[in-house]
């Protein structure tokens, strides 16, 4: 986990004001820190995990939005050009924008499977070692399946050894 996160986490955890404030919020209300200043009793509590649901559900429309954005802006910028040095200006920019949207797409499938794993009631827990993943990590990275001691030790062996 990063220091910056690690610092909000502890300040969300020692603002009393944050302590008890979730409790009256709808899922909507919730923020960030509102998640991060729960008690570790209600990790993965129904709350919470609607809370993951709903920001994993903004995350996906926020990428399907682009996807049409992105349609829009390749079908305007079909003008032919007769300067070479322009076109190749704008066809870099054409390949930077698919690259962005094949990683969205790539990102999409995570989505999909955090949502499918929020309904089997796997959301939350490591892959490989079934210990909670950390409310901060999974603010950090609403996708990710493994425990940050867990991915460490993945990094490690893909770089030891290769793919």
């Amino acid at each position: 986990m990063n220091t910056t996160l690690q610092k909000s986490v502890a300040a969300a955890k020692k603002t009393p004001k944050l302590a008890g404030n979730w409790k009256a919020k709808s899922i909507e209300e919730l923020t960030d820190e509102d998640v991060l200043s729960m008690p570790e009793s209600e990790y993965m509590s129904e709350k919470q995990l609607a809370f993951f649901r709903l920001k994993l559900v903004r995350l996906k429309n926020d990428i399907h939005d682009n996807a049409g954005a992105t349609t829009e802006n390749l079908r305007e910028d079909t003008v032919v050009v007769p300067d070479p040095a322009d076109r190749a200006t704008i066809e870099e920019e054409h390949a930077l924008e698919l690259r962005t949207r094949d990683r969205e797409r790539k990102l999409l499938k995570k989505i999909e499977q955090s949502i499918a794993r929020i309904d089997a009631g796997d959301y939350g827990y490591c892959d490989e070692t079934g210990e909670p993943i950390g409310v901060g990590r999974l603010i950090a990275r609403p996708t990710a399946t493994l425990s940050l001691e867990a991915q460490q030790r993945r990094e490690l062996k893909q770089k030891m050894f290769g793919d």
